[in-house]
C-alpha cells in the first residue's frame, strides 16, 4: 500500500465522524510515520510499511468511534506549547488562552522584586499552571481532586522544565491551600450543567464527567467556591473564573455578591461569547502590594 493509498482509506474511515476528515487522518499519518506533512504529500507513492499502516488504521477507526483527536494523538496543543493528554483530563481549549493572556499581564505589571502567588484550581493537565510559570516568574499552586489528572499534570510540568515552581496538590477547591495568599487565582471547574453533558459518540462524551459536570445550573462548584476565595486572596488580587457562555451573568451577580469591594466584568472568547468573569480587587489608594 502507498502513503496516498493509506492516506485516502484513512480520510474515508473519519467520514462520518469529523468534519475534517482529512486534516485529521493527515495528523494521524504525521503521528505514526514521524514526518511533516509536506513529506507525506510529496511521498504519496511510497510504500509504506504495514506495520505502520496497521497502526495508522488503528488511530483512524478509535477517531471514528467519536474518541476526541487530542486523545487518540495523546497531546493538544495550547497557548504555542504542546500538553501531553489521556482521558483522565480535559482537552486544553483555546477560549481558556484568553484567561492565561489576563493572568500575564496582570503579573508583569506586578513590582519586579516580588515573585507572585497564583493558584490554578481545577488545573486538570496543568495547561495554565505550567503555561504561566513558562511565562511569568509566579509560583503556581495547582489543584484538582483528580489523582490521575495531577499525574499528567506533573509530567508536563517536568516536560516543560517548570517543576520547581509549581505545586500540584489533590484536593477539593480551596480546602489544601486555605493557609496560602495569592495575587491570581484561576478557576477552570466543571461548568457543564448536568443535563446537557452529552453521549457517544459525542466526543465530549469521551471526556472525564468529574471535569465536565457543574450540577443543574453549571455553577455548583463556583457556589462553593466564592465565599472561600476572601481568605485567600491579597489585597491587590484578581480572580478569572471560566464558564460557559449562557451562565456568566449568573457568575458575575454571584461573583460580585461575595466579592463586594471588586470590580467585576464579563469577558469575552474569541467567538465573541462571554466566556468568563474578571474580579478585580479596588483596594484603598495608596495601599502597598504587600
Amino acid at each position: 500500500m502507498t502513503i496516498a493509498d493509506a492516506l485516502a482509506r484513512g480520510t474515508g474511515l473519519l467520514e462520518r465522524s469529523s468534519e475534517s476528515p482529512r486534516a485529521d487522518a493527515l495528523l494521524l499519518l504525521e503521528r505514526v510515520l514521524e514526518r511533516p506533512r509536506s513529506w507525506i504529500v510529496a511521498h504519496g507513492q511510497d510504500r509504506t510499511a504495514a506495520s505502520d499502516a496497521s497502526r495508522f488504521f488503528e488511530l483512524c477507526e478509535r477517531r471514528a468511534a467519536g474518541r476526541p483527536l487530542a486523545y487518540v494523538l495523546g497531546s493538544a496543543g495550547f497557548y504555542g506549547r504542546e500538553f501531553i493528554v489521556d482521558e483522565a483530563v480535559l482537552v486544553p481549549r483555546p477560549e481558556t488562552e484568553h484567561l492565561v493572556d489576563d493572568a500575564i499581564a496582570f503579573i508583569k505589571q506586578m513590582p519586579r522584586d516580588r515573585t507572585p502567588a497564583v493558584l490554578d484550581l481545577g488545573t486538570g493537565s496543568g495547561a495554565i499552571a505550567c503555561t504561566i510559570a513558562s511565562e511569568t516568574p509566579a509560583r503556581v499552586d495547582a489543584v484538582d481532586i483528580s489523582a490521575a489528572a495531577l499525574n499528567v499534570a506533573r509530567e508536563n510540568a517536568r516536560h516543560l522544565n517548570v517543576a520547581d515552581r509549581c505545586r500540584f496538590i489533590c484536593g477539593d477547591l480551596t480546602a489544601p491551600v486555605k493557609a496560602e495568599r495569592y495575587d491570581v487565582v484561576i478557576a477552570n471547574l466543571p461548568y457543564v450543567p448536568s443535563g446537557d453533558i452529552p453521549n457517544g459518540p459525542d466526543p465530549l462524551s469521551f471526556e472525564p464527567r468529574l471535569a465536565l459536570d457543574g450540577g443543574a445550573d453549571g455553577l455548583a462548584l463556583y457556589g462553593r467556591l466564592l465565599p472561600a476565595l476572601p481568605e485567600i486572596l491579597n489585597p491587590r488580587a484578581l480572580v478569572l473564573l471560566e464558564a460557559a457562555p449562557p451562565t456568566i451573568p449568573a457568575l458575575s451577580h454571584l461573583t460580585a455578591t461575595t466579592l463586594k469591594d471588586y470590580v467585576i466584568e464579563s469577558c469575552s472568547d474569541y467567538a465573541g461569547l462571554e466566556r468568563y468573569v474578571r474580579a478585580a480587587a479596588r483596594p484603598p489608594e495608596g495601599l502597598p502590594w504587600r
